[in-house]
């Protein structure tokens, strides 16, 4: 059993590790926030969660860039 649980916890460590390597927000840590500093909204499923990210990701304006 604790074979198991070290490969389930690693499975969530490296899951969040890869979505920050490839500048993906975590949706987990999302629902964290959500729930603790706004448990009165309704969070969004992680479909449009990451829907979202791409969008703020690829389709925003940056005067800065090139």
């Amino acid at each position: 059993m604790k074979i198991v649980e070290k490969i389930l916890k690693f499975y969530q460590k490296s899951d969040r590790f890869f979505y920050l390597l490839v500048g993906l927000p975590s949706y987990d840590k999302y629902l964290e926030h959500m729930y603790k500093h706004h448990p009165d909204k309704i969070p969004q499923n992680r479909k449009e969660f990451f829907k979202e990210a791409q969008e703020r990701r690829y389709n925003s304006f940056n005067a800065n860039r090139c």
